[in-house]
């Protein structure tokens, strides 16, 4: 039988290594047997299956960023000023020294120089192997190294430099995650309501780092070594999880699913003319591929042409070759990924929104012991509101770009009030616990929301440009870039934080301002255009 044009290409990678996964296999072979009177939209079951496993997937990479966080009060304990308790720790040398936050701030940097380097290359890979192989490696050898971090305990381990080594380590493998769960996402939803979609898928964010931190938590005061072994197996378990569930591509299953309006489009009239013949029997193909049971009759099926000469090349491209020149949905190079509009300035933009962000995420269990003098436990318990916040903030955007499709505009306004929020909470956080509890949920929304709205619906959405004319391979390119502009940003906030606090933690909130200020002027082009776009919209429908 027949593939459809464009896709002939996918499925003979498919045979190779893009293979049905074990588990799939197995849960349609007990379907047939065992429920042979059940029907159901496949192609549902499938994106179900993929969201809720990206989403497992990518909170447990954030669960095992936290544990680092919500020790370091444990590490760095002194008990010349305050008397141990039975089974407490004195500080865990080389980290009980007057130089505790410099070496904390040379091992958050370590992970995040290396996690923002390696992203670039990341996404590069990504776009050209099995995705369920690549999501599963990093997340059991992301366990491996943040079960090494907590074994330092139990073996006696004080070197400084081993520490550092397993945070490169981990790092490095971290980048597996983002590239890998988002173009799954994007392979497999349409453009509808994506924002919204993004905004909640989003939330496995602050779901892990409060996963990461109440787990850290219970165990710090006791063993801060299970703050980072359970953690490293739970992400290993749910790594060998997608490798028997995940489907990377809908292709290998028969689904084909809605890609928007413009992936359904032939190429131009004289492409539909010379092709004509060939499509009706491309569709005739397509029916008999839903029929033989890979869908139901409501499968969306995409009848995209083959590129043409005539096929339009990529805006402003280095090269200037045609797309199809390259061949039609293979990966595109990263000079290639910057011309697309829009990407240079969210990668600027996120660069400092996640230098905020992750400021807080690396530094704020240890700002409120300091701060409102409550114990490990109780800090780090109190943080995760930060992470409350930034679920409702990353749906609260993704809502709001969807009704108003000025992405630019939502960012913007959210950074624009985060920056006297984050001023109000350093002034008048420490009065009393229920004004802290208010404030850090309302910061968590004002600063994760724009950060939330770049890296996944913004992200997506600058992947599935227009100028490149369907070819979904560019997505891990693209969100590459974007995030890997903003990790270095996130590298470069916790390595300050930890220089500055020495100096006194109100400079480390004037430096947060200063960076909320800079990444909503980063954006006033985009916004120019978005409400020029929208003028002239308004203009043309009185006209009509």
């Amino acid at each position: 039988m027949r593939a459809p044009l464009g896709l002939g290409r996918t499925r003979k990678m498919s045979n190779n290594y893009n293979d049905v996964p074990f588990g799939i296999r197995m849960v349609q072979r007990l379907s047939r047997q065992c429920c042979t009177r059940f029907h159901a939209r496949r192609d549902l079951l499938y994106k179900m299956s993929v969201f809720v496993l990206t989403f497992l997937a990518y909170a447990c990479y954030h669960m095992c960023r936290k544990p680092i966080s919500v020790v370091k009060s444990v590490l760095q304990g002194n008990c010349s000023t305050t008397p141990a308790t039975a089974g407490q720790d004195c500080g865990y040398p080389p980290f009980d020294g007057p130089d505790a936050t410099t070496l904390f701030g040379m091992m958050d940097s370590a992970f995040l120089f290396s996690y923002a380097i390696a992203m670039f290359a990341s996404g590069f890979v990504a776009e050209r192997v099995s995705l369920r192989y690549f999501l599963s490696m990093g997340m059991i050898l992301t366990g491996v190294f943040t079960y090494m971090f907590g074994i330092a305990r139990t073996s006696n381990i004080h070197s400084l430099w081993y520490f550092i080594l397993v945070q490169i380590c981990a790092g490095i493998f971290q980048t597996t995650g983002w590239p890998g769960v988002v173009a799954l996402v994007g392979r497999w939803f349409g453009k509808s309501k994506r924002g919204l979609i993004f905004g909640i898928w989003n939330s496995h964010t602050s779901i892990g780092n409060i996963l990461g931190t109440l787990i850290a938590a219970h165990y710090v005061e006791s063993d801060w070594a299970m703050s980072f072994v359970v953690p490293g197996i739970i992400i290993a378990a749910v790594g060998f999880l997608l490798f028997l569930f995940l489907v990377d591509q809908p292709e290998i299953v028969g689904c084909y699913p809605q890609t928007g309006q413009q992936e359904r489009r032939v190429a131009n009239e004289s492409d539909q003319e010379d092709h004509g013949d060939d499509e009706e029997q491309i569709r005739h193909n397509d029916a008999c591929v839903v029929s033989l049971g890979y869908g139901s009759s409501e499968t969306e099926i995409n009848y995209r042409s083959a590129p043409t000469e005539r096929t339009p090349i990529l805006a402003r491209s280095a090269s200037q070759q045609p797309i199809h020149q390259r061949g039609h949905g293979r990966p595109i190079s990263l000079i290639d990924a910057l011309y697309i509009p829009g990407v240079v300035e969210f990668s600027l933009c996120l660069f400092f929104t996640k230098l905020v962000s992750y400021t807080f995420m690396y530094w704020l269990p240890l700002y409120i012991q300091s701060s409102i003098t409550l114990g490990p436990q109780l800090s780090a318990d109190l943080s995760t509101l930060f992470d409350v916040g930034g679920i409702l903030g990353a749906i609260a955007a993704g809502y709001l770009s969807d009704v108003s499709g000025m992405s630019a505009t939502v960012c913007t306004g959210m950074l624009f009030i985060a920056s006297p929020i984050l001023l109000m909470y350093q002034q008048y956080g420490a009065l009393s616990l229920t004004i802290s509890i208010f404030l850090l949920i309302v910061v968590g929304i004002f600063v994760n929301g724009p950060y939330a709205l770049i890296t996944t619906s913004v992200s997506a959405e600058l992947g599935q440009h227009s100028c490149l004319e369907g070819n979904a391979n560019a997505l891990a390119t693209v969100t590459a870039i974007i995030d890997g502009t903003g990790s270095i940003g996130a590298a470069v906030g916790p390595l300050l934080a930890g220089l500055i606090s020495t100096t006194g933690w109100q400079n480390v909130f004037h430096m947060l301002i200063v960076a909320d200020i800079i990444a909503m002027v980063l954006l006033g082009r985009l916004v120019i255009k978005e409400f020029s776009a929208l003028r002239r919209s308004s203009h043309r429908i009185r006209i009509e």
